[in-house]
């Protein structure tokens, strides 16, 4: 063999040993050693683990929450996105839900919110998009249940005159350590609330939607990654990012956009409704970001995906919001 091989193994071995050298004499002085506190890019200061310890019977309620989720995004400009449209959100008592129905309202949109059986919150909610100076009326049902998506839709219908976003958002997740306790009353469930909730109130609606109208659906990370304590949560989730790719394709011709945004951890009652207190205390650390997103820091993007002025090319996306990939 060439003495040059030879030669130039033996520099690049120690090349490679003086890399690792300096790398080694830097380990232990802070540079991306893990012991940094939660990352901070927004526009506020936003809460990081620990939190207290807690835990909420379902469906969970934000008025308990502490500490108290942040939706109202003090520092969003409404710029007419939306005005003039009306929208109907599900689970829009709380968490995303209810951060989605303030920054429409913000952006010219009357808001129909659903919810389950949180009136406190859903009073709040409507309230908060009053404030922002438009109308909103409150619905109380099973969004699992196709009359009740019917009943919302005409309701929605009589209050504004119109319906041109359409958001399926209301979700029922409940962790199992072992696929022998996922039993087939909380697989039903799940499967009911999380896919059947969709599509019913999608089916519903469409027909009353015009070119420039859009469904923007809450998918999630669970959806796109799996999770090993939610086998049926994640299946649903990855069942609305196919049928919104899907319906996306279908209700082109219509001028009616479909997308979804994908979220990861975020600081809502449905993780303490589900979770026991001591995880709930840990609640996002896991992530890149080292803390769980508030709803404000997800709202935005469902502004983006329904508004025709930011969005008129895209459907059939979606959009992951979770926080940064760990990677190997």
């Amino acid at each position: 063999m060439d003495d040059r091989f030879e030669n130039r193994a033996e520099n690049i071995a120690d090349q490679e040993r003086k890399i690792q050298a300096g790398i080694d004499a830097k380990s232990g002085e802070g540079g991306g050693s893990g012991e940094e506190g939660a990352v901070q890019a927004g526009a506020r200061k936003y809460p990081e683990p620990p939190f207290p310890e807690q835990h909420q019977r379902k469906p969970g309620e934000e008025f308990r929450l502490d500490p108290a989720p942040m939706y109202d995004a003090p520092f969003w400009k409404g710029s007419g996105k939306l005005e003039g449209m009306a929208a109907i959100v599900t689970g829009a008592d709380s968490g995303i839900g209810r951060a989605v129905a303030v920054l429409f309202a913000r952006e010219g949109c009357d808001v129909a919110i659903c919810h389950l059986d949180e009136e406190r919150d859903a009073e709040e909610t409507k309230q908060a998009v009053e404030a922002e100076g438009r109308r909103a009326i409150i619905l109380k049902g099973d969004a699992a249940d196709p009359a009740f998506s019917e009943a919302a839709v005409k309701a929605t219908l009589d209050a504004f005159g119109r319906l041109d976003v359409v958001v399926p958002n209301a979700a029922f997740q409940e962790h199992v350590e072992a696929l022998e306790d996922l039993t087939l009353e909380h697989f039903d469930r799940t499967l009911k609330t999380n896919l059947y909730g969709y599509f019913n109130l999608v089916k519903t609606a469409v027909p009353h939607m015009k070119p420039g109208g859009a469904i923007v659906m809450t998918g999630s990370v669970t959806g796109i990654m799996g999770n090993d304590n939610l086998l049926d949560y994640s299946m649903t989730k990855g069942g609305i990012h196919a049928f919104a790719r899907s319906l996306g394709t279908h209700l082109a011709p219509r001028g009616i956009r479909v997308n979804v945004v994908a979220p990861g951890p975020v600081w809502t009652p449905l993780n303490p409704a589900d979770q026991p207190a001591e995880k709930v205390a840990k609640f996002g650390s896991q992530t890149v970001m080292k803390r769980p997103a508030q709803p404000e820091e997800i709202a935005p993007a469902f502004v983006f995906l329904a508004s025709p002025q930011c969005s008129s090319y895209i459907t059939g996306e979606i959009l992951p919001i979770i926080g940064g990939y760990g990677g190997g």
